[in-house]
């Protein structure tokens, strides 16, 4: 099941996430750094979804209280309550 996710506070406009087993099998981020973002999606996939929330989480950018991983903690999150919830 995908999740969509709309970020607070960053550059990002939307996340995509799918959780399946309780492992992340795809993101998709639109807008924010290219780069970065293209990074942080494929670091996160496969990955257990509570081990990468508690690797991104709280991640700051700049003087914000907030940053495009720390936001996509938030989806990571989301996205596994919603297929436990399934």
């Amino acid at each position: 099941m995908q999740y969509t996710y709309v970020p607070q506070g960053v550059c990002s406009r939307e996340m995509r996430v799918e959780v399946k087993d309780g492992v992340i099998s795809s993101v998709r981020i639109d807008g924010g750094c290219s780069g970065n973002i293209q990074a942080l999606c494929r670091l996160v996939e496969g990955l257990d979804a509570e081990t990468a929330i508690s690797k991104i989480s709280g991640i700051r950018c700049g003087f914000k209280n907030t940053s495009c991983p720390d936001q996509l903690s938030h989806a990571i999150q989301k996205a596994l309550e919603a297929e436990r919830d399934k």
